[in-house]
């Protein structure tokens, strides 16, 4: 990936925390090789004390980026596990509290509403909370709409939010991967874009060649109409991305 010089590559941090030296040394790993990273950061599973010593060792580590996301809740873990924060909007407050301005902060974005969510007002306004808890950009939940990104961008911004909200791109390369993930994180898969998948079976050339030109248009779409940055969500799979970013550049 390093080829089309990321502005900065994101590592993401397992449920309760169960990959957090996974995460680590992955991000000193990125910086070795004169690459930005900016791990995640969940506060579910995690005491006060246990998110106080891990921003201590990025600050020492030279990391100054940081995904502040609640995080998922690890299987059987009951509500006495969940950690001293609830929700991403006081983690960001704590990380503000702790270290500053040190830290850029990034946090996520829901263009389709968060899963859990009551409904679309009450997920602009948890955004609204995190905005002003701190956070100084937001990446957003992959879409394949990309009206549906315009819409959040226009509601946000009529609540004065003025940071930058990069939207997720997930490449499309395994079909019951992929509404295996949606369907978990509340993304929509149009009707005509999973019934064209659904005819490709196990035809996984097919697959990833439709599914290449289908998030290219998106992506240039968006990129016509003045985003902040595309934010790939990669799967360990750099040829997908890369694949989608030649397309663009062509």
């Amino acid at each position: 990936m390093l080829e089309i010089a990321p502005r900065y590559v994101s590592v993401t941090f397992g449920a309760g925390g169960s990959t957090r030296e996974g995460t680590l040394d992955t991000v000193r790993a990125l910086r070795e090789l004169g690459c930005d990273a900016a791990p995640h950061l969940s506060c579910i599973g995690a005491s006060r004390d246990t998110l106080r010593a891990l921003l201590g060792r990025y600050r020492d580590d030279g990391v100054r980026r940081i995904v502040a996301l609640r995080g998922d809740m690890p299987s059987g873990m009951g509500a006495d596990g969940a950690g001293d924060l609830r929700y991403a909007s006081d983690l960001v407050e704590f990380i503000r509290d702790e270290t500053g301005d040190l830290f850029h902060i990034e946090v996520a974005a829901y263009p389709e509403m968060h899963p859990q969510a009551a409904g679309p007002m009450h997920d602009l306004a948890n955004f609204v909370r995190k905005v002003e808890a701190g956070a100084n950009s937001a990446i957003t939940q992959y879409f394949f709409n990309a009206d549906a990104y315009f819409d959040f961008v226009d509601r946000a911004q009529s609540k004065g939010i003025k940071i930058p909200i990069v939207p997720g791109i997930m490449p499309i390369t395994n079909y019951t991967q992929l509404m295996r993930f949606s369907e978990m994180c509340g993304a929509e898969v149009p009707r005509w874009i999973r019934l064209r998948l659904a005819e490709m079976g196990d035809d996984r050339e097919s697959i990833r060649a439709f599914g290449t030109d289908v998030v290219t248009q998106m992506c240039q779409t968006l990129i016509d109409n003045d985003v902040p940055g595309l934010h790939f969500y990669t799967l360990n799979n750099a040829e997908a991305t890369l694949s989608i970013w030649r397309g663009l550049a062509a």
